[in-house]
């Protein structure tokens, strides 16, 4: 199996407001496991902030740190969604590669996570673990519970979308996609609706734009005209418009 992209060190994104760290995880998570992350405020402030999180193909397991009893599975689908995380926040958790998750799909919410957990897993015994640790320490944490997910068969590598990440600049469209694949368009449509929810124009459409943050657009779009017109589609602004309005 190729192996996927992945962050090679770990890293924070400065903001007066608030700061998100990520580390990769080990090398034999890797293949799972896009990244670990936190979230928190630096300050208690003065209003109620708001995130925007546009569409993402990756499902995350969330904690809160603040209550750890607030736990969840989330993946946003094909809109973006605002949330508002209020005066003060602090969230952890484990970001997996489209595709590996292999829980049960009803189980996950395209939607800030602020009610208790009741679910099956054992989230919130993972986040009161994780509870008033260092960055580090939580990260420990969320690996032991990577390696006992994939024990239970709840995540698993997954050929298909790793082949697709790797080849991701070199696809421009679904029959390409299929093609790095190794698979028919018909074998790609029911492997990625099985795996990720998504059919594979929706998740090419998503990766795209994710893919647009840290990269030259014009390695995926075809001119300025087809990426504004896809990335609208996607979060509901212009780039320029989610440029002034996120400060991104």
């Amino acid at each position: 199996m190729a192996p996927r992209p992945r962050r090679t060190e770990s890293g924070i994104t400065p903001c007066p407001r608030f700061r998100v760290t990520f580390t990769p995880p080990p090398d034999h998570l890797s293949e799972l496991v896009h990244c670990f992350w936190e979230m928190k405020s630096t300050t208690e402030l003065a209003e109620d902030f708001t995130l925007h999180a546009v569409p993402d193909a990756c499902v995350n397991l969330l904690f809160d740190q603040l209550d750890p009893r607030i736990a969840g599975v989330t993946q946003l689908q094909t809109t973006s969604t605002s949330l508002d995380l209020g005066r003060s926040f602090h969230f952890a958790g484990i970001q997996f590669f489209p595709g590996v998750w292999r829980g049960d799909p009803d189980a996950t919410v395209d939607h800030y996570v602020g009610e208790p957990y009741d679910g099956e897993l054992r989230l919130v015994e993972v986040g009161g673990a994780a509870f008033d640790l260092d960055f580090a320490g939580k990260t420990a944490v969320f690996s032991e519970f990577v390696e006992r997910l994939l024990a239970d068969g709840l995540v698993a590598a997954n050929p298909v979308t790793a082949a697709i990440l790797k080849h991701l600049d070199a696809i421009y469209s679904v029959g390409d996609m299929a093609e790095v694949a190794a698979m028919s368009p018909r074998q790609l449509q029911r492997a990625l609706k099985a795996t990720t929810g998504f059919t594979p124009h929706d998740l090419w459409k998503v990766l795209r734009v994710q893919h647009s943050f840290r990269n030259d657009y014009l390695l995926l779009f075809s001119d300025q005209s087809h990426f504004t017109h896809s990335f609208k589609n996607v979060t509901g602004y212009t780039p320029g418009e989610f440029k002034k309005t996120f400060d991104v």
